[in-house]
């Protein structure tokens, strides 16, 4: 196959970090290139030099784009040879329509007037190829995240791109949506588009890519041929941390007692469509030592039943009762959910579960900060060691604590979260798509943290839009489903199928 994409010897330095150490990276015409390995492995860098936000001259290296040597000065350069990036966070203006986004920067127009007409016909011969039937003035806001996702990717279509980067284009997405979405990159590598796809979904790498690189430690470590030989995850998870895993989840004897949380006929309304019910009379309990997962698609109404159960920060007009110890307790505000003893990690810990300009020692301390004050004076000394404590009870990797939380890889990203709600002390924890965007020898260290928890008698809740996550770390599963659970099983007995037999059938019955 013709080499559409070769980078030769790319070295990348921080002060005091190699981010990058002699990276070579081919991408073949029309193949679907996969790039693996842990969070702060390189992935992300390296595209970065790829696309010109590191722009030559801040790197060492060549780049070879079709055969000749390229020396991008911004995004500007490597769009006009057709390469196009995708980051993981979405460039949408929500408030635009989606012509609109797909034409910022682009604008058809002429003697600087914009020309509707053809931004109109374009975006819709755009959206056609993604698979998308909505107008063109359709504003953004008012579609999903899948949706979202296919417009960026007919934003790129219409730069007429030639290399297509995709950073976690999964990341938040369900399996429809997910399953769409690499089916379309199946599609565009028949039309000769050739992709990078990262990814820390295997599973989903396994299906599409024809060549896998992985990186550890900002080295290209090994190049694999996913198509021409069997390549097994257990191969993959092996270069991108060094050992091999033999077991993804940490092994664990519950020791299961009396029911320390119940959630009793609890309904919530959507805070703008006050007549949808976004949690509809869901009960549901969770005993010391136990780990519960919640699983079901997205708009299943998890996220909203675990914010609204939490100091009531999402919905409107909820009722039903939450009791501690079968005793009713008061959780209508933030405060008065953790003096209960709840807590809630979110699932977008980069908006609402992290300050990222702030340090390690600030963040940890935020939900307790009476655990580290004398009267309304922060004890510094205090904060510092409650800090460096949780760094080393649940190994968050950093230069120090007065590290800011924003450099730090996602998993440990996690952790100080996970540090947070820890400090404040809490008997029940809520913990929303606990792994998500992070790598798998880091999703390890955060369920063998969950497991840990558990012995200790902690309650905790697991909500999931992994089934195989789950199905690994849990005791007991509820199926969520339209608002409603719709289903309760033991894990042991519990399967994939299984699950998505109970959603399917419910929604069948609505």
């Amino acid at each position: 196959m013709t080499t559409i994409l070769q980078m030769q010897g790319i070295t990348k330095t921080f002060p005091g970090v190699i981010a990058l150490d002699d990276v070579n990276l081919t991408v073949a015409e029309g193949e679907i290139h996969a790039l693996v390995g842990e969070n702060g492995a390189g992935k992300s860098t390296l595209m970065k030099v790829l696309s010109g936000v590191y722009p030559h001259g801040s790197y060492d290296g060549v780049i070879e784009f079709r055969g000749e040597e390229c020396r991008f000065s911004g995004i500007a350069d490597s769009e006009k040879r057709g390469i196009i990036i995708i980051h993981q966070e979405l460039a949408l203006v929500p408030l635009l329509s989606i012509a609109e986004n797909i034409f910022l920067g682009n604008e058809r127009a002429a003697g600087g007037v914009i020309d509707w007409h053809e931004t109109f016909s374009r975006t819709r011969d755009l959206l056609a190829k993604v698979g998308l039937k909505e107008s063109p003035q359709t504003r953004v806001t008012e579609l999903g995240l899948g949706k979202q996702q296919l417009v960026e990717i007919a934003k790129a279509l219409s730069k007429e791109v030639k290399l297509l980067i995709l950073d976690e284009p999964t990341s938040s997405l369900n399996e429809t949506d997910s399953e769409a979405l690499l089916n379309l990159l199946l599609e565009f590598k028949a039309a000769g588009i050739s992709s990078i796809l990262i990814s820390h979904k295997l599973n989903e790498i396994s299906k599409v890519a024809d060549t896998i690189t992985v990186l550890r430690d900002g080295a290209a470590v090994s190049t694999l041929d996913a198509k021409g030989s069997h390549v097994g995850e257990a191969d993959i998870i092996r270069d991108m941390v060094g050992r091999s895993l033999n077991d993804r989840y940490p092994p664990r004897e519950p020791k299961i007692g009396e029911t320390i949380f119940e959630v009793k006929n609890w309904t919530a309304h959507h805070p703008q469509h006050s007549e949808r019910k976004v949690c509809d009379d869901v009960s549901f309990h969770v005993k010391a030592g136990e780990v519960v997962g919640i699983a079901g698609l997205m708009g299943a109404g998890r996220t909203e039943l675990a914010m609204s159960l939490f100091g009531r920060s999402y919905g409107t007009n909820i009722s039903g009762t939450v009791e501690m110890h079968g005793r009713p307790v008061d959780v209508s505000t933030v405060n008065r959910a953790i003096s209960a003893g709840i807590c809630y990690a979110t699932e977008d810990r980069k908006t609402f579960g992290l300050v990222l300009d702030d340090t390690i020692r600030r963040n940890i301390p935020l939900a307790n900060l009476g655990g580290i004050a004398d009267g309304i004076v922060i004890d510094e000394n205090r904060e510092l060691a409650v800090a460096r404590d949780y760094r080393e009870r649940i190994r968050i990797k950093c230069s120090s604590t007065a590290q800011e939380v924003v450099n730090l890889s996602g998993g440990n990203q996690q952790k100080v979260v996970l540090a947070k709600w820890l400090f404040a002390g809490p008997e029940v924890l809520i913990l929303d798509e606990p792994t998500r965007g992070i790598d798998v020898g880091a999703k390890y260290e955060i369920y063998a943290i969950i497991a840990e928890l558990a012995r200790t008698g902690k309650a905790i809740v697991v909500i999931s839009s992994e089934m195989p996550e789950l199905l690994g770390v849990t005791d007991r599963i509820y199926v969520m489903n339209e608002g409603r659970f719709v289903g309760e099983m033991p894990t042991k007995e519990a399967s994939q199928e299984k699950i998505m037999s109970l959603i399917i059938r419910s929604g069948h019955r609505n």
